[in-house]
């Protein structure tokens, strides 16, 4: 593979590989027949220095993944443990993607990760091809850049590429189309990264993943003492997680596999395979057809996360005590609270009233919302700016549902906030009577004309509008 000279100020990094050869392999990507680009972000690519590329040097990339100058000069296929719906697993690993290259965000500095997907088999692989469908690329696509649009941390998908290979499939018609996908993450290590740490007793590990991953990711959980260090490790992650958790219930958004080598320590969401946005409040509801009771359930999401950063505190039990990280997730639930409170408030656009008022605002809404069955997203949009635009909601498709019993206390807890400072509601997404969302029958109606004629227009649409409602929300 050769280099290429990259346009600056695109700046490198090789952080990954001063861990040392235990925790990865060098591996060699797959050849495709053909590349075809169908997706840039050109607004994250800017970001990171790599708007300048050309097309057919992208494809050079983010296809035949030639390395970046200053990057890792071959891919890294990571290696991690987990529990996959709460059994564990010690053959896991990066099955179907690899560690492209490390770099940094020119606005704020951090260290991000190129991680792919469908670029070939590992040693982990485990009787995989190591490919991802077309259709799967673009799901990825459309739940990322939804989920930015709300306000969640998420991964970014960079680049797709579409391959000319056609994939047997046991869950979607096969033969059908691939693709590769590049992912930018704010860090690939997981929970499942420290987990196989543990497995095999490697205390020294532990400690150098831990000072890792402050150094790189937490450094405000530095502390020269080992023993603190580890608890403020544990602390910013689970601070990191329970933000997460929030986000995800005021989007309304159902991960589907929240296994613990889906969990990374910088508490952003990423790997993207069956997922779901709430049509209405359903606490049951599910995103993975294979999630047969309900484990990762949208109401359960929360105790999920907890359970899974109860995984992460028992491998740094080597390097701490008990009692002491036991401590820090007991935080998670009031931590998960506070950020629910933030999150709802964003995302109607008020300003706090008092830590009573924001509590009895948020049991309002969501209780509101279940027993009243409205359209989850268009409750959002309908509200915003609280009774400030009760007028808009009056005007609602649902207008109705708004006057019925069940959505008094909303109305009642609303009489008690203003509008945030630089409030939206004049913006142009909110002049219109519904909201954009994110159904699984508006995915299969994007997907549709693509396998039918290669028709991408549907695919161009949405992301417009999920653009225009990024700009009202300011995310």
């Amino acid at each position: 593979m050769r280099r290429m000279t990259e346009p600056q100020p695109f700046r490198p990094s090789v952080a990954h590989a001063e861990l040392g050869d235990a925790f990865f392999d060098v591996v060699e990507p797959a050849v495709f027949p053909t590349l075809t680009l169908r997706h840039r972000d050109d607004r994250w690519a800017a970001r990171i220095g790599l708007d300048s590329l050309t097309d057919e040097e992208w494809l050079e990339h983010m296809g035949r993944m030639a390395p970046f100058a200053g990057s890792h000069p071959r891919p890294l296929a990571l290696r991690y443990h987990g529990h996959q719906f709460r059994s564990y697993n010690p053959d896991l690993g990066d099955g179907r993607g690899f560690l492209l290259a490390q770099l940094h965000d020119l606005q704020d500095g951090r260290l991000l990760d190129l991680g792919t997907k469908g670029s070939g088999r590992t040693p982990y692989s485990r009787g995989g091809d190591g490919r991802l469908t077309l259709k799967g690329a673009i799901r990825e696509i459309l739940a990322t850049r939804m989920l930015e649009a709300l306000g969640v941390y998420t991964s970014k998908t960079l680049s797709v590429v579409e391959t000319g290979e056609a994939l047997i499939r046991n869950d979607e018609p096969s033969p059908t189309r691939s693709a590769v996908l590049v992912r930018l993450s704010h860090s690939h290590i997981r929970i499942g990264t420290f987990q196989r740490l543990a497995f095999h007793d490697d205390a020294p590990n532990l400690g150098r993943l831990r000072d890792y991953s402050i150094r790189n990711y937490l450094p405000e959980a530095w502390r020269d003492d080992e023993t603190a260090r580890t608890v403020a490790f544990l602390d910013e992650v689970v601070s990191r997680v329970a933000k997460l958790g929030a986000q995800w219930t005021v989007a309304g958004f159902v991960h589907g596999v929240l296994n613990t080598d889906n969990i990374n320590i910088t508490g952003e969401s990423f790997d993207y395979g069956p997922w779901r946005f709430l049509p209405v409040l359903d606490r049951s509801f599910t995103a993975a057809y294979f999630d047969h009771s309900g484990l990762y359930a949208f109401g359960r999401q929360p105790e999920t996360l907890l359970w899974n950063l109860t995984r992460l505190a028992e491998c740094l039990l080597p390097l701490s005590s008990e009692d002491a990280l036991i401590a820090v997730l007991k935080q998670f639930s009031p931590r998960f609270e506070a950020a629910l409170r933030a999150a709802l408030l964003r995302r109607l656009g008020v300003a706090s009233a008092g830590g009573e008022k924001d509590a009895a605002l948020v049991q309002a809404w969501f209780s509101s919302l279940q027993q009243s069955k409205v359209p989850f997203e268009q409750a959002f949009f309908d509200w915003y700016g609280g009774l400030a635009r009760s007028g808009h909601a009056a005007a609602s498709p649902v207008a109705t549902a708004y006057q019925e019993e069940a959505f008094a206390p909303v109305r009642t807890a609303l009489a008690g906030f203003e509008p945030a400072p630089g409030n939206a509601g004049d913006h142009p997404y909110f002049a219109g009577s519904a909201p954009c969302t994110m159904l699984i029958e508006e995915v299969e109606a994007i997907w549709a004309p693509i396998a039918a004629s290669d028709d991408w227009s549907r695919l161009e649409a949405k992301l417009a509008a999920i653009d225009e409602m990024q700009g009202a929300y300011g995310s």
